[in-house]
């Protein structure tokens, strides 16, 4: 009996670990870098904020850091980026925690390389996703907005609020709706269908519309009985509300 025991809590502790492993490498829009890839990787882009951690991180700043990565998927001047450094084995990626100064006790270390500066910025902030991308906006001058936001989109919905004319909002909403005609991935043409068809509505129902339908998506996420994937659909809904009102930053 004990030693089943024995062996059902090793399963469980392994388990643990894989699960702990795959959140790591799931991390959707996430690049890992090592000493080959970084130096062919972070010239290519205006900014590219990485992260200098244990080589499986998992918890709670590593959760924020998967914000950072899902936000910026709409920026294609930003690389979100991991480094996992290893201190056994083949010692993997330590070559690049000491190239830039990073120590273990530092983990997880978040460096920002822009384009045209020799040295990395560091982030000194409290470990958040919004602290995380301030401190991107502050210093670069690429785009990175909520998840689930496209930067196309949100600079064309900032030119149709700024405007009050029918006529000027038509022409913006037909540069929405031939940008969404021009997109090619299935969850892109989705996301552009929501900014279309709220741009619609406030042409139709005015200004007033954006907050009466946000406080509706609000009070839908409240709910208790709301299931996970339309709890995310919502989300992302609200997300593109807000560009509508730039109450995000």
């Amino acid at each position: 009996m004990a030693f089943i025991i024995s062996r059902l809590l090793v399963l469980a502790i392994t388990v643990a670990c894989m699960v702990q492993m795959s959140r790591a490498i799931n991390a959707k829009g996430c690049t890992p870098l090592d000493s080959w890839t970084f130096d062919k990787l972070i010239p290519r882009f205006e900014a590219a904020v990485v992260k200098f951690d244990v080589a499986y991180p998992y918890g709670k700043k590593h959760e924020e850091f998967v914000k950072v990565s899902a936000a910026g998927r709409g920026s294609p001047g930003l690389l979100v980026a991991e480094v996992g450094v290893k201190d056994y084995g083949d010692m993997e990626n330590t070559d690049l925690a000491e190239r830039f100064k990073v120590e273990k006790e530092q983990f997880p270390r978040v460096l920002l390389f822009v384009k045209g500066k020799d040295d990395p910025i560091i982030f000194e902030g409290d470990f958040k996703a919004e602290e995380i991308k301030k401190f991107i906006r502050r210093n670069s001058e690429v785009y990175i907005g909520l998840e689930g936001c496209l930067e196309t989109f949100d600079r064309l919905v900032d030119k149709f609020m700024a405007t009050k004319t029918s006529q000027d909002r038509r022409v913006l909403l037909r540069e929405a709706e031939d940008a969404w005609d021009n997109l090619r991935s299935p969850s892109d043409q989705k996301i552009a269908e929501t900014y279309v068809k709220l741009m619609r509505k406030v042409l139709e129902k005015g200004d007033e519309f954006v907050q009466t339908e946000k406080a509706r998506v609000e009070g839908l996420l409240s709910g208790k009985k709301i299931t996970q994937e339309k709890k995310d659909e919502m989300q992302g809904r609200l997300n593109i509300l807000k560009s509508f009102t730039h109450d995000e930053l």
